[in-house]
């Protein structure tokens, strides 16, 4: 086995772990956070605050992440934005105790790093250059956010066990796994990514450094249909995710149900969402990405199908959350794989972070309008609304596909 190879394969076991771990805030922050803010602030149009927050963080930390790495490498900026989110979680237990929900916003936000450090992961995979197994190495990294992210929703009782047992004010007790759960990944990134992925690869290349910019990204991206089309189709399913999961929990509430079956929901959910990643990278390598992309929009179609007309039927929303994750997997891992094997080697980490924000702005807005559509039209209205953006990709994904054809 060549040197590459033993290098990438540390590298993926590394980011695997500090997955795993990062994992775990997933669901507290999207769930409980929605919770937290409809009784912080006293109005259920402001529950979909916590996804919208959550989401502009991820979008904004995203691109000083991107250039983090870009200058310093993947070890800084992943160990970095896992840091941050530590600090976010500690926020938003001490916004519940002094009732501010200003402050719950803050922290919020600052978890958002910790989804960005998520979302640049996945990119650190295919550092490394390893040709027909991009969608491959980004499943693999992808998936082991599984472990964390299904377990902490099923920790939301436990946590708030926990918390109730310290005095900590009801519902942040899971936060406390969110922050020991960060500082271990922290830890990971910091000491396990040696040599750094990015870095290495950057020596393997015999060009010099690009000054990167959001002006030279754009460029780029306006050049280059395909990743184009590819940072629009991951953006836009990831505003259908968001909007729709974000708003599930103050649904089921409403319906008399207790975290314990709002975590347990959330976590099939998440399951769906990364448990079937390394099967997404092997059909993204082997039937094409763009097809992989069309795949999941019909998959969203069958979860809004099930939670819009069975929005009263617990079993029914649970299983739309469910496709609701298996598409945002499919769509996901495809249009980052497609992204990464489309965009020159030098711009590589610029677009990606421009991606990145992309789709974490999308999920804002998701998220922000969310709480309001719920409010006005109910739960299944929510999900036929969600029939729009996922109508444009479908009519992208056919414009694109044969010229994607040659990539794919």
């Amino acid at each position: 086995m060549s040197e590459i190879e033993l290098i990438q394969r540390k590298t993926i076991r590394v980011l695997a772990l500090g997955q795993v771990l990062g994992g775990f805030g997933l669901g507290s922050v999207l769930s409980i956070g929605s919770l937290l803010a409809r009784d912080l602030s006293g109005s259920e149009a402001w529950a979909g605050s916590a996804a919208t927050f959550s989401t502009l963080g991820a979008a904004i930390w995203a691109i000083p992440l991107s250039r983090l790495a870009y200058a310093r490498g993947r070890r800084v900026s992943l160990a970095s934005g896992a840091a941050l989110a530590i600090t976010g979680a500690i926020a938003v237990i001490e916004s519940a105790n002094l009732r501010l929900f200003p402050l719950l916003l803050l922290g919020i936000f600052l978890l958002g790093a910790g989804s960005a450090t998520s979302l640049q992961a996945r990119f650190a995979a295919t550092d490394i250059p390893m040709p027909g197994k991009t969608g491959r190495s980004i499943g693999l990294v992808v998936w082991a956010t599984t472990i964390g992210a299904v377990t902490g929703p099923n920790l939301f009782g436990p946590g708030d066990q926990l918390g109730e047992a310290l005095g900590l004010p009801p519902m942040t007790g899971p936060f406390l796994f969110t922050v020991a759960a960060q500082i271990g990944s922290t830890l990971v990134f910091w000491f396990g990514l040696r040599p750094d992925p990015l870095l290495y690869a950057q020596k393997l290349e015999t060009k010099t450094k690009n000054k990167i910019s959001l002006k030279s990204a754009l460029q780029t991206l306006k050049e280059n249909p395909v990743p184009r089309f590819a940072v629009f189709a991951v953006a836009l399913s990831h505003m259908v995710m968001v909007s729709v999961m974000s708003m599930t929990p103050v649904h089921m509430q409403d319906m008399g149900y207790d975290l314990v079956v709002v975590g347990f929901t959330i976590s099939l959910h998440i399951a769906g969402m990364y448990a079937l990643s390394p099967v997404m990278g092997i059909l993204a390598d082997k039937i094409g990405k763009v097809q992989l992309i069309l795949l999941g929009q019909f998959m969203y179609l069958l979860a809004i199908a099930f939670a819009g007309f069975g929005d009263m039927d617990r079993v029914q929303v649970t299983i739309g959350l469910t496709l609701l994750g298996l598409g945002w997997s499919a769509s996901t891992v495809a249009g980052s794989a497609l992204l990464a094997s489309s965009v020159p080697a030098n711009e590589k980490t610029n677009v990606q972070g421009v991606s990145d924000s992309t789709m974490n702005l999308s999920g804002a807005i998701g998220g922000g309008i969310a709480g309001s559509i719920l409010s006005l039209v109910a739960f299944n209205g929510l999900n036929f609304v969600a029939l729009v953006p996922v109508t444009v990709i479908i009519i992208l994904s056919v414009l694109i596909f044969k010229r994607a054809k040659q990539i794919s």
